[in-house]
């Protein structure tokens, strides 16, 4: 008994050769798609520059930014939200706590306390007290409109944020998403939680 050899046509390998190179460009394609959609809907990664979220984040940090929970709803008072605070830069990213919601009144007294409709916010989080040459804006009542937030950095009176008229009340469409889990340093991973 004889054994025989097969021979595959050249132009079978060629084909074969050809499908492996397509399947693979389609497979990264399909990667690619999807990493561009998760970074672009779901989640990105961005780094604290500054010191006006301390002692909540500090500067270098680097954390995780829930961009879906607020397609299904509001942002909630006390969350650390990332926004960009200026339409004609994209590129420029703040990290702050949501203090004031839409429809609300705020106002920051001489002493530092804010109110929420002529009530005080009770709150303990910030930094320090907020100094009275700091308060700029919100030294007279501020309505927000229906979209509107008002927001702060935990560092007070070192922060750039909704009482600087350049920033004032953040709209709804500014707002990239929620801080969501620090992932760097390693020895702080871990959620970004909403205090009281």
């Amino acid at each position: 008994m004889q054994n025989e050899l097969v021979t595959i046509p050249q132009e079978e390998k060629k084909n074969d050769v050809v499908k492996e190179i397509i399947s693979t460009v389609l497979y990264f394609l399909g990667v690619l798609v999807v990493a561009f959609l998760i970074v672009k809907f779901v989640v990105q990664r961005t780094e604290v520059e500054g010191e006006s979220m301390e002692p909540t984040l500090y500067n270098g940090e680097n954390l995780m930014v829930d961009k879906l929970t607020y397609r299904f709803r509001e942002p909630k008072r006390f969350e650390v939200i990332v926004l960009q605070p200026f339409e004609n830069d994209a590129q420029t990213l703040y990290i702050k706590r949501v203090i004031a919601l839409p429809g609300e009144t705020i106002q920051i007294l001489e002493d530092g306390s804010i109110m929420i409709n002529d009530e005080k916010l009770e709150e303990s989080y910030g930094k320090e007290v907020i100094k009275p040459n700091t308060r700029l804006r919100a030294k007279e009542k501020i309505t927000l409109g229906e979209d509107e937030y008002f927001v702060l950095g935990d560092n007070r009176n070192n922060s750039g944020d909704s009482r600087e008229p350049r920033i004032g009340n953040i709209n709804k469409s500014q707002i990239i998403g929620k801080a969501w889990i620090r992932i760097w340093p390693l020895s702080k991973f871990g959620s970004i939680e909403r205090k009281k």
